[in-house]
């Protein structure tokens, strides 16, 4: 308890300057290098069993599109109002190209938006059903993706493009899912800029270098190859937290300016109950 009444007072300590930050917000030039993917969401009225199958007919109602993956992060930074200049790969499909258009009504430079002719964009279709008088319940999902490596020529040109922008933005995000488009030589790419932020679910060890790591807890405990225990009850390790940071600083050199307090083991606790 002590723990999240001292967090609690740095926070209030500091809101006059992360005010500060957020009103500044919109001058933050970011390019955001993800695994770019649209989530689906059909919805319809359940009429009937089929009588070809024992499933479900869906009177279809409504089809919602919105990023998903790394896209978004894109998005999101782009609704904070960040400059966001987005890098990724997406199919010469009928995904890609709504996934494409709701990043430039979003005000999102696509720019660095490649299309793989070999891939599809990575989608999840989720579709739910609901009777005239119930709630709405999915039912199945139908995802679409290949676990074949982008080309290399498509490789290179991702590299390229961010190296050509290193310069023009003030930070790097790499939204990692595992999709295909973090590849060695994007990832090098990314790490030329002395701001590189990783969200990756694994593989952290591929982003040494970076300067700051943002892992949850599973992926944490993936990266320092042991248990963290429970954080949502009171009767935390505090000794393993402390251990758990100090060992993430050392595997990823890099990520160890004290500037930055999130970085340190004695603040991931707090960010992992927060």
């Amino acid at each position: 308890m002590a723990s999240t009444h001292s967090f609690a007072a740095q926070l209030i300590a500091a809101a006059e300057r992360l005010f500060d930050y957020l009103d500044r917000f919109h001058q933050a030039r970011v390019l955001v290098i993800g695994d770019l993917g649209l989530d689906e969401f059909l919805t319809g009225q359940v009429e009937r069993i089929s009588r070809e199958a024992p499933v479900l007919i869906i009177r279809h109602e409504g089809t919602r599109q919105v990023p998903g993956g790394g896209a978004n992060a894109v998005y999101n930074l782009a609704k904070l109002g960040a400059q966001v200049r987005a890098v990724g790969l997406v199919g010469k499909d009928e995904q890609g190209r709504a996934l494409r258009g709701i990043f430039e009504a979003a005000g999102i430079d696509t720019r660095g938006i490649l299309e793989d002719g070999d891939r599809p964009t990575v989608t999840k279709t989720r579709i739910s059903g609901h009777a005239r008088q119930s709630v709405t319940q999915q039912i199945v999902r139908v995802d679409r993706k290949s676990d074949d490596q982008p080309s290399l020529e498509l490789q290179r040109q991702l590299a390229d493009y961010i190296r050509q922008q290193v310069c023009e933005v003030d930070a790097i995000v790499c939204s990692d899912y595992g999709d295909g488009t973090l590849t060695d030589l994007v990832i090098s790419a990314a790490l030329s800029h002395p701001r590189t932020i990783v969200d990756a679910q694994k593989g952290l060890d591929r982003y040494t270098g970076a300067t700051i790591f943002t892992p949850n807890l599973p992926e944490a405990e993936h990266a320092v190859r042991y248990s963290l225990g429970n954080l949502s009850g009171e009767a935390v390790d505090a000794a393993l937290i402390h251990r758990a940071g100090n060992d993430l600083v050392r595997t990823y050199p890099g990520a160890t300016n004290s500037d930055y307090p999130w970085r340190r083991g004695d603040e991931f606790v707090r960010s992992q109950r927060h």
